[in-house]
């Protein structure tokens, strides 16, 4: 059973068809091979609707609308300037700013893909003015969008908190130490880079010029302050941070920026709604597919044949890495995360594994996954952005990748590095 699901899916995804449909049909598949009667598929519509009736994915359309707000006015732009007032100077500090804008875009979206267009657009063409080689642009601004899946909110710990019934909250707060790291050693690198090349520095910005990109950059720095403290301080639940940021970003850009205007809202909030459609179909497909494959015992079946339940915490953490990575180089996340998931689960607690250190890992190997060939899904989302051919978007990705998986195995042999924060807030 488990191989013909296997087939239809390659086969299905091979023809060009988009995920949705290789999982319906997968699933399909499996409740007429486990039942045998057409009459059983209302209970697969039962599971897809299970997997998409928990209340905490209302967190999710609500941040998309948030970012896509924030990205069509004015706060992207501003938070970008003051990272540049600030480290634009620095050997290194326009890449170093590129960085930390990702990052600090990253706390507001969640989003890789939307970090890629907010942050990407801007940045790239200046980059490229300043001497920077484009191989080395493209693949920062992928890679340093990843860390938007890890700092909170994140959409990927979303999903997995759904799935695998852990809190989100807990999950957000882990988050914050790996995306730290990981900023903090993507900008080591820039610097070296820079060095090593003789890329120019920027002019220096004055005191004055700073004190003024600090004070426009102050609201959208209220985002961040939004839904870390206000989880942290047990003020509201990461489903109502959601809210909030959405009423808060409205707030900026249509009273307070007034970049936008009231008409704007309704083709905003169309996107969302398509984008919130497809993520949705995904979930709920997901959902049912999880169950086929739990019902017929195939998770069972794949880690008794890898011998995993054999293995460590240690041994566990790295299979779970490893399968994760090369998932997302072939898959959406959110689809590789609703398959792996349930597979893993029994295993992840018969050794007594920290849900929120896994999931922690889990959402960095599908930042990673998403930005690595043959088909990280960020790297096509750079294609359209920036119109650049396959090969040039993934040349410089290399040393980025490695830097990547670095974090991910001292987050397996240090888990302090993700669970100090979480432990000091809920502990």
């Amino acid at each position: 059973m488990a191989l013909t699901i296997f087939l239809i899916m390659v086969v299905l995804l091979l023809l060009g068809f988009p995920m949705m449909i290789p999982l319906l049909a997968a699933t399909f598949t499996g409740f007429m091979m486990l039942f045998g009667d057409i009459g059983k598929t209302d209970f697969m519509v039962q599971q897809i609707m299970a997997g998409i009736r928990p209340a905490s994915l209302i967190a999710v359309p609500m941040f998309i609308l948030a970012a896509d707000i924030m990205t069509r006015g004015q706060s992207a732009g501003r938070l970008i300037d003051m990272v540049m007032k600030f480290v634009g100077h620095v050997k290194g500090g326009l890449a170093v700013s590129t960085a930390t804008a990702c990052t600090l875009f990253g706390a507001v979206s969640g989003s890789t893909q939307a970090t890629v267009v907010a942050v990407g657009s801007p940045l790239r063409p200046r980059m490229l003015k300043a001497g920077y080689k484009d191989s080395f642009v493209l693949a920062l601004i992928i890679n340093a969008s990843d860390i938007a899946f890890l700092i909170p909110p994140s959409i990927g710990m979303i999903i997995y908190g759904v799935i695998s019934s852990t809190s989100i909250a807990e999950l957000f707060i882990a988050g914050i130490g790996p995306g730290l790291l990981l900023l903090v050693l993507f900008s080591a690198y820039s610097m070296i880079y820079a060095t090593v090349k003789g890329v120019p520095t920027e002019p220096k910005a004055s005191w004055g010029e700073r004190l003024a990109a600090v004070r426009r950059a102050v609201w959208p720095l209220g985002f961040p302050l939004i839904i870390v403290g206000g989880i942290y301080g047990g003020v509201f639940s990461p489903t109502e941070a959601a809210a909030v940021c959405v009423l808060y970003a409205v707030f900026l850009e249509f009273v307070v920026f007034r970049s936008l205007k009231w008409p704007e809202m309704y083709t905003i909030a169309k996107s969302t709604g398509l984008i919130t459609a497809v993520v949705f179909i995904l979930v709920g497909a997901g959902a049912s597919f999880s169950w086929v494959i739990s019902f017929a015992q195939v998770p069972q079946q794949i880690l008794a044949s890898i011998g995993i339940t054999e293995m460590g915490p240690h041994g566990v953490l790295a299979v779970i890495s490893i399968a994760f990575f090369i998932g997302c180089m072939f898959v959406d996340p959110i689809v590789v995360i609703l398959i792996l998931v349930p597979i893993f689960a029994p295993v992840v607690k018969s050794v007594g594994l920290d849900p929120v250190l896994v999931g922690t890992i889990i959402t960095l190997q599908v930042a990673i996954g998403s930005a690595t060939p043959p088909f990280g899904c960020d790297i096509f989302t750079a294609i359209a952005i920036f119109k650049r051919p396959y090969i040039d978007v993934i040349r410089g990705i290399f040393p980025f990748t490695v830097i990547l998986l670095c974090v991910s195995a001292a987050l397996i042999f240090f888990p302090q590095i993700a669970l100090f924060l979480r432990d000091l807030a809920f502990r």
